[in-house]
This record gives structure tokens, C-alpha cells and sequence, in this order.
């Protein structure tokens, strides 16, 4: 009885969905949503123009040591990053260059503590579709996409999309009804248990930034979480230069290390020659 209880109260949701989906004269296809979603942020000739971004901000977390730990975040394609959070006046660095990535964290002896990502990190980096997301050009990116359904999103008509990433992974996307913006995500991630867990992540209060929609909050937490991590934008940079040494190897503990200035003043840790 509670099983038939549950189906029916999904049947109702999913109905209510599709009752609140703008009118139209026919429903949309896979291809008019993503072609609708990729004119909302901007259109696509303006994001394929990108090829670095760089975000500054905090994150507000339950799990921080400190309250509004400052981070930035450096973006450069094809799929590049170099995450850094400041957190009781220590600095957290992950480092991905495509192929290899990096943690860094301070040790008890002052040494940077520098640990390569594991086979299952790397998987995950690599799904990771760097500056334009997994619907831009999702064809020539070896991604397909599908229309799973449509949903309810905080009382907001969805349609949710079933993404399958060249690694076959597969992923749910959800694009509002009324703006054709993403508003949520989920994917799998890596956990202390190392059992992989899904994350959603939702977008919020989307600004323009040099023609592009760029959502300036970012909520993220496992599914069923009570609370969640929100990364809050401060400034968004398109294009900056950024140095090759920010996604390279950082110096070994042991060994001296240069520290050069990357992008708005961001130190960039490099091995000494």
C-alpha cells in the first residue's frame, strides 16, 4: 500500500509538471531545449569565445572551519582548473590539467603536503565539462543528450535532461520552463567512504557578465543533505591571461619552490628550476 502510495503521489507531481509547462503548439524536442538554453546564457558564438574564466568569491559552509572562507576558482579550457580555498589563514589548492591533477594542503613541518589525485578523481575531473557545460556543443563533445522528463524544481516547471558523458557516466540536468536557464545538476562524487555519492548543485541569481548568464550562487550538498555548501560569486573575469604554471605540478615537499603571481595577484605555486 505505501509503495502504491508513493506511485501515485509521483504520478500527481509529474502532472502538476506538465500542467504548469508553457503553452505551446507542439511540445519541444531535445534539440529547441538546448538551442532555447544556449540563446538564455548568452548564445553559443559568445561562449565558444571564452576561453578562461576566473572566479572569485566565498563559500558558506556548515563544514568550514571558518564562516565565508574566501576561494578562487581559474577556468581555462579545454578542460583546465585550479580550485584555492583560504581557511584560517591556510590555504587548500586542487589542481586538474586534463590529464593529472593535484591536492595541496599545508602540513605539520610547513611543507606543502602534495598528494596526486586518485584514478577515481581523475575519472571525475574529466567529466567535468569545463567554462560551457555538457549541452554546448555536447554533439562534438561525444555527449549525448536526452529528454528524461518533466519535474517540479522549488514549485518551478522543469525539463530534466539525461546527459551521458563520454565516460558513460550519465548525469540529470534541469532547465527552467520559463527562462531556459540550468537551475540544477546532479552527478557522482567521490566521498570519505569512497563510495561515490550524487551531489546536486543548483544555480541561482544569474547576472550578465560580458554578454554571458553567469549565476553568481552556487548550492551544492549530497542528495537528501539538510544543508548545503553555497559558493557565492564576488566577480567573474572573462578571458584573463592566466599562467601555465597555476595548472602544472606543484614543487614536492623537500625540495624549494617558487611562488610566481598568476591572475589579480593569485600566487601560483611552481617547481624551482
Amino acid at each position: 500500500m505505501k509503495r502504491l502510495t508513493s506511485w501515485l503521489l509521483a504520478g500527481c507531481v509529474s502532472a502538476f509538471a506538465w500542467a504548469q509547462m508553457p503553452a505551446a503548439e507542439h511540445p519541444l524536442t531535445v534539440d529547441e531545449i538546448i538551442a532555447k538554453n544556449a540563446s538564455a546564457r548568452g548564445g553559443e558564438e559568445a561562449w565558444r569565445q571564452i576561453r578562461t574564466m576566473l572566479w572569485t568569491g566565498h563559500v558558506e559552509s556548515a563544514n568550514a572551519p571558518t564562516p565565508n572562507a574566501p576561494f578562487v576558482l581559474a577556468l581555462r579550457r579545454p578542460d583546465s582548473t585550479r580550485f584555492e580555498i583560504t581557511a584560517m589563514n591556510q590555504r587548500i589548492v586542487r589542481v586538474f590539467n586534463g590529464k593529472e591533477g593535484w591536492k595541496i594542503r599545508p602540513s605539520s613541518g610547513g611543507a606543502p603536503d602534495v598528494q596526486p589525485y586518485t584514478p577515481q578523481e581523475i575519472r571525475y575531473a574529466r567529466d567535468e565539462q569545463v567554462i560551457d557545460g555538457p549541452l554546448l556543443d555536447h554533439a562534438a563533445k561525444g555527449i549525448a543528450v536526452a529528454l528524461d522528463a518533466t519535474d517540479s524544481v522549488e514549485g518551478k516547471p522543469a525539463y530534466r535532461l539525461i546527459v551521458t558523458l563520454p565516460s558513460g557516466a550519465h548525469r540529470h540536468v534541469w532547465i527552467d520552463a520559463a527562462s531556459f536557464l540550468d537551475i540544477k545538476y546532479d552527478r557522482e562524487a567521490p566521498s570519505l567512504s569512497r563510495t561515490p555519492v550524487t551531489v546536486e548543485v543548483a544555480y541561482r541569481d544569474y547576472r550578465e557578465v560580458n554578454g554571458v548568464q553567469v549565476p553568481f550562487v552556487i548550492e551544492s550538498g549530497v542528495v537528501g543533505a539538510a544543508k548545503k555548501d553555497r559558493l557565492v560569486l564576488e566577480r567573474v573575469s572573462i578571458n584573463p591571461p592566466l599562467d601555465d604554471g597555476m595548472f602544472v605540478k606543484p614543487a614536492m615537499p623537500g625540495r624549494r619552490a617558487t611562488v610566481a603571481v598568476g591572475v589579480s595577484g593569485m600566487p601560483a605555486l611552481r617547481p624551482a628550476p
